[in-house]
């Protein structure tokens, strides 16, 4: 008898064991969506603003970067949280809630600032393999967008699963790329500390911080992440299973934004320890170029890898933003490689042309930046009504810490503005 009832207590107890291991699993396996959308936090234009700050400025503008991933976190779980409720993207919602005129005039404004972003992320792709090989830059953007379709390709044929790791994988080496030359780099942590008080020193600041801004709170990024979320786990009526799915989407962009965040101010960090008051920092290559000669040619090889994963990765992820943002305002719907034909055009005149591919860079993150509330507060009113979320609305608390991140970016960008119209920016 004994016997019996131990070895039912020990297959109870295997049961619930193997009940845990598979729980645990499955909550693992909740994770991908939001690692995708982080993508956009560190693409080149971050690199670019980041790097500038650092440079010229020191540790000045760090608090930018602190108060934007928060910012991010808050923003990329609403979007994912419409998504799973609704089982409508972003787009999508306001698509099915606009006359025909507004909802168009609103997917310019949304189709330029996924173009702003494509122009950034194939500079910087095309920056990263003219440091590397010499590659002209317009032959690698070519290069860039070539790669981009490929990757694109895994996601329309092998499904999302597939893609989620290939640029978790990228998503990796950038992350080596940009915090390997910390290691070697001699920190001020008083200054460190200071750095985190908000504060500005002249009209210049104020527009690296727009840039840095609009390059870590990225408006495709609120776009894509509400389509992503659904398409990773479909839509059920499932309360239960909704709270399971929420519960690991907090998870999912805490984990990511932690690591996009962590690359970001190691960026800044970089730059403001090792390349104060070296000529030519104001620019991707003398930044390189002066990592370089500062910390050796391995760790800038090493950066100019992780510059070059980050332009390969956020541009697919760019590119699939633009789609979503289009079927969901036009409801028209075009092959992915077609799009990413049309959308590598404007980068690669701007190579051939010569532009500033650096300065390009920064300002495409203004137009970034100025593209925010046009997403953020949308997002913000539709996940407080109760007629499109339903018993899962945004909470008192929600409501006002949504609106006091929506109220302080659209604050920073009518400054920036004002600063731009009278001729101090």
């Amino acid at each position: 008898m004994g016997g019996r009832l131990d070895t039912r207590l020990g297959a109870r107890a295997s049961t619930s064991s193997g009940a845990a291991r598979r729980r645990r699993g499955s909550g693992a396996a909740l994770l991908g969506p939001a690692f995708v959308a982080a993508i956009a936090y560190v693409d080149p234009g971050n690199v670019a603003a980041n790097l500038t700050a650092g440079a010229q400025y020191g540790y000045l503008l760090l608090w930018v970067l602190v108060a934007a991933n928060l910012m991010a976190m808050l923003v990329q779980f609403l979007s994912a949280k419409l998504g799973l409720v609704t089982g409508r993207s972003l787009p999508e919602v306001l698509g099915d809630r606009m006359r025909p005129w507004p909802r168009r005039l609103f997917w310019l404004q949304a189709e330029l600032v996924a173009a702003a972003t494509d122009v950034a992320e194939v500079i910087g792709g095309a920056l990263a393999l003219y440091l590397l090989f010499g590659v002209p830059l317009p032959l690698g953007g070519v290069i860039v967008g070539v790669v981009s379709m490929v990757l694109l390709s895994l996601q329309s044929r092998r499904g999302q699963r597939t893609f989620e790791f290939v640029v978790m994988g990228l998503l990796a080496i950038i992350t080596f790329g940009f915090l390997a030359g910390l290691f070697f780099s001699e920190l001020d942590p008083a200054a460190m500390f200071a750095g985190l008080t908000p504060r500005f020193e002249g009209t210049q600041t104020v527009l690296l911080a727009a840039s840095m801004l609009g390059a870590t709170v990225m408006p495709h990024a609120v776009y894509l992440h509400s389509a992503l979320a659904r398409d990773r786990h479909g839509h059920r009526n499932d309360a239960p299973r909704l709270r399971l799915l929420l519960r690991a989407t907090r998870w999912d962009v805490a984990l990511s934004l932690v690591v996009a965040g962590g690359v970001n101010v190691a960026m800044l960090l970089l730059a403001a320890a090792s390349l104060p008051g070296v000529p030519g920092t104001d620019s991707i290559e003398g930044a390189h170029a002066a990592i370089t000669s500062a910390l050796g040619p391995t760790i800038g090889v090493i950066f100019a890898v992780g510059l070059l994963a980050s332009g390969l990765a956020s541009t697919s992820v760019g590119c699939y933003a633009g789609a979503t943002i289009m079927s969901g305002l036009l409801r028209v719907r075009i092959p992915m490689l077609l799009r990413r034909g049309i959308t590598l055009v404007p980068a690669l005149v701007l190579l051939a042309v010569g532009v500033d591919p650096t300065w390009a860079l920064v300002l495409s993150q203004v137009l970034l930046s100025f593209g925010l509330p046009f997403a953020l507060i949308p997002l913000a009113r539709l996940t407080e009504r109760a007629d499109v979320m339903g018993e899962f609305r945004n909470g008192p608390a929600l409501r006002c810490a949504t609106w006091l991140v929506v109220g302080l970016i659209v604050a920073l960008n009518i400054l920036l503005i004002a600063l731009i119209l009278t001729g101090r920016a």
